[in-house]
């Protein structure tokens, strides 16, 4: 299975656990993907776009995609219940952060941001975006979606951003996609062999506005309360006002503080 040309300025080196197609541009990589996993697509497929015409994030978000910045989406198989299978955002996190930690200057800070944003200094540089496709109770495919502001980032935000270069990085795309690839592959076996423990500590130890005061914005509500913990299945443990927990699993959070 062939699809799209290799990029033409460099061939990228890759653990063999890959299968890289790469596409000048194309709408969406998570939608192409989707396409590839009705096909029988196998784990390990990644598809790299230099740029996305319809790239879209959470809840259908947009996602400015123009050249010079990562876009991917790489397929895994897991054959695990979707309560698992939902710990995949935070095994890319954790590879992502330590991959871009690794290009920037030591000074800045890497934080991951619940469920699945990482933030240089409190400012936006990349979202992920896992999705599941589910047979007979068990998910068969997760296509994870990665987007990384490498060369620029999007002004007209409701939240700060930014890029690995406007933070003083000077990995271009590739550089980052041959650092991301085997740390990536490295947290997903790990999780595969030893389960979300040592993925949740390492999240963890990343997080943003752990301890203090945080909003919480529901389909249908605002939350407010304090970051207590990560349960064992990743859902966010918001302490309220009153002593009582409660466990979210899918929202938005912010931090009034910051």
């Amino acid at each position: 299975m062939s699809h799209g040309l290799q990029h033409p300025e460099r061939r990228l080196t890759l653990p063999s656990w890959f299968s890289l197609h790469t596409l000048e541009s194309v709408g969406s990589t998570n939608e192409e993907m989707q396409r590839l996993v009705r096909e029988g697509a196998p784990e390990g497929t990644l598809l790299w776009a230099l740029e996305q015409t319809k790239g879209r994030g959470r809840r259908g978000r947009g996602w400015s995609s123009p050249r010079g910045n990562l876009y991917l989406s790489l397929l895994l198989r897991p054959m695990v219940p979707p309560s698992e299978a939902a710990q995949i955002g935070f095994v890319a996190a954790v590879g992502l952060a330590e991959t871009l930690a690794s290009l920037l200057p030591p000074e800045l800070r890497i934080r991951c941001k619940w469920p699945n944003d990482l933030l240089i200094d409190g400012a936006k540089v990349s979202g992920i975006l896992p999705e599941a496709t589910v047979a007979s109770g068990l998910v068969e495919a997760v296509v994870l979606g990665i987007g990384v502001n490498v060369l620029s980032f999007p002004t007209e935000t409701p939240y700060r951003a930014t890029s690995l270069a406007a933070a003083g990085s000077k990995a271009d795309v590739e550089t980052l996609l041959e650092t991301l690839a085997p740390r990536l592959l490295a947290w997903y076996r790990r999780w595969r062999e030893e389960g979300f423990a040592p993925v949740r500590q390492r999240w963890l130890d990343l997080a943003i506005g752990l301890g203090e005061p945080i909003e919480v914005r529901l389909e249908r509500d605002l939350l407010s309360g304090r970051f207590a913990s990560l349960d064992a299945s990743g859902a966010l443990d918001l302490e309220l006002a009153n002593g009582t927990h409660r466990l979210i699993t899918a929202g938005d959070v912010f931090y009034p503080a910051s």
